[in-house]
């Protein structure tokens, strides 16, 4: 047994083309090639530069392919559901523009204003955001959605530029927000009120479907001759999700760490009732009907923001110098609530900290290394209240955290797991790439059962896990959920 398989990761700065070997010791993935740019900013229009993109991927498969061990499969995935509009013999419709920010709120805004949020998320189980694909095509022009003949997420729409087969695969599907995942079919309340043509959102098909061969003129140039398109989990989060569901059947939660973080867990239904969409939680359809469960809290931004009023005071320093600092300064001296609305928005965030520690009577950190223990200390404490809640709406005991991303921050992965009293394991970048060549391997017949890929994926995942040790963590919680600032 020795098969290889392609998976393409399309993110808004850059795009990576990984290689996966299927052989009799195991499964590898490694990285076979990566590419920066894959959007272009004309004046602030920021397109997809899809072309570019097309070229990169290609070349990389070629030289995957001069290793003359047969590719057996390609298949693409993304953390964005942005859309790609196609005419009916393929073309795209350009320009491939990304709906800036301001007009994609302006959308949702009118779209809320015509569908009840109990609807809407009766709908979708999702909680409405701009950046979904909804939004996307809300915001395009008539004339260019007459045009098409397809809408395609971006994932999705490489799987047809290589097959020749539109598909939307159901995690991209759901995260849309243009699909109800209870009934399995694009919602016409939402299209109505958004008033899109229903007409060019294509047949949706589960995780693990094959499209079918390459095109005819494209796979002997790119060495592709042998190979299937599959459609894996299109969504990233969804495909690191199917990953963690392969090779770990016990009850766990996720964290993905990043300027807001999401903290879930996985459910073999979705909660789609009063609860959950007062507390703002969303689902998100995944492999073999599981799904996502999450909900958004406060991130890393306190220390990026921190960074940034500190470069700007040129006081700006490495941040392995600066976790050095936080890590030697003294525990607990001081803690801050993470969610308070006056760090939404603070100007100058080592101020708006200081100010807080004062007003809840803390002596306020002045140095840097200080101030981002301070954040640190209190992000982990924030997300045992958030794994508290978790596990009383999910009705589930959780064995263990799951940190995903490559934002994960090493000095709050050892705070959270003192904080939670559990294992955390940190996974690796390549964690979304392992899930889909694990799928297309299920898909093709080369894995023959989810116990057999749960084996596959534990030996090839290359994780790192930290203990908790006993601490004074019990006291900070206390501490931390007294917080009343004046």
């Amino acid at each position: 047994m020795n098969n290889l398989y392609v998976a393409c990761e399309l993110g808004t700065l850059k795009g990576r083309v990984m290689l996966g070997a299927l052989q009799r010791e195991g499964l590898t993935v490694s990285e076979a090639a990566q590419f920066q740019d894959t959007t272009t900013n004309d004046g602030g229009v920021v397109q997809w530069d899809v072309s570019r993109i097309y070229q990169e991927v290609i070349g990389a498969v070629r030289g995957i392919a001069a290793q003359e061990v047969a590719i057996r499969g390609i298949s693409f995935h993304s953390p964005v559901s942005d859309a790609l509009l196609f005419e009916g013999n393929g073309s795209l419709v350009t320009p491939t523009t990304r709906a800036s920010e301001g007009s994609a709120t302006v959308e949702l805004n009118k779209l809320m204003s015509k569908v009840p949020i109990e609807v809407f998320y009766e709908e979708t189980g999702m909680q409405p955001s701009s950046a979904s694909m909804l939004c996307q095509l809300a915001a395009e022009s008539s004339r260019r959605l007459k045009k098409a003949t397809y809408a395609l997420s971006l994932a999705d729409g490489f799987n047809f530029l290589l097959s020749g087969i539109a598909r939307v695969e159901e995690s991209q599907a759901h995260q849309s927000q243009l699909f109800n995942p209870i009934t399995k079919a694009w919602s016409e309340p939402l299209l109505k009120a958004a008033g899109l043509p229903s007409k060019i959102l294509p047949q949706v098909v589960p995780a693990g479907t094959k499209l079918g061969e390459v095109r005819r003129d494209l796979a002997p140039q790119a060495g592709l001759e042998d190979a299937k398109v599959i459609t894996a989990c299109s969504n990233s989060l969804a495909s690191i999700l199917a990953t963690l569901t392969m090779a770990d059947r016990e009850s766990w939660a996720f964290l993905r760490p990043d300027e807001s973080a999401l903290l879930g867990t996985r459910l073999e239904q979705p909660s789609i009732n009063e609860v959950s969409r007062e507390m703002k939680y969303s689902n998100l359809l995944g492999y073999q009907n599981s799904f996502g469960f999450y909900k958004r809290w406060t991130g890393l931004k306190l220390v990026e923001e921190c960074h940034r009023t500190w470069s700007q005071q040129d006081r700006g320093m490495d941040a392995e110098v600066l976790t050095h600092l936080a890590t030697s300064a003294t525990p607990f001296e001081a803690l801050i609530d993470p969610a308070s609305p006056r760090f939404s928005s603070a100007p100058d965030m080592p101020s708006a900290i200081q100010a807080f520690c004062r007003e809840t009577g803390q002596e306020a950190p002045r140095k840097p290394g200080p101030i981002v223990r301070c954040i640190l200390e209190s992000l982990a404490l924030h997300y045992k209240k958030a794994l508290v809640e978790l596990e009383y709406i999910a009705g589930a005991s959780f064995g263990r955290l799951y940190v995903i991303g490559n934002r994960s921050n090493l000095l709050l992965n050892h705070f959270l797991a003192n904080a939670l009293q559990l294992p955390v394991v940190v996974l690796p970048d390549e964690t979304s790439a392992v899930g889909n060549v694990a799928m297309q391997a299920l898909a093709l017949g080369h894995i023959t059962s989810m116990e057999q890929a749960g084996d596959i994926v534990r030996r090839a995942l290359k994780t790192q896990t930290i203990h908790p040790h006993a601490s004074a963590w019990t006291d900070a919680y206390d501490r931390f959920l007294a917080l009343n600032p004046a």
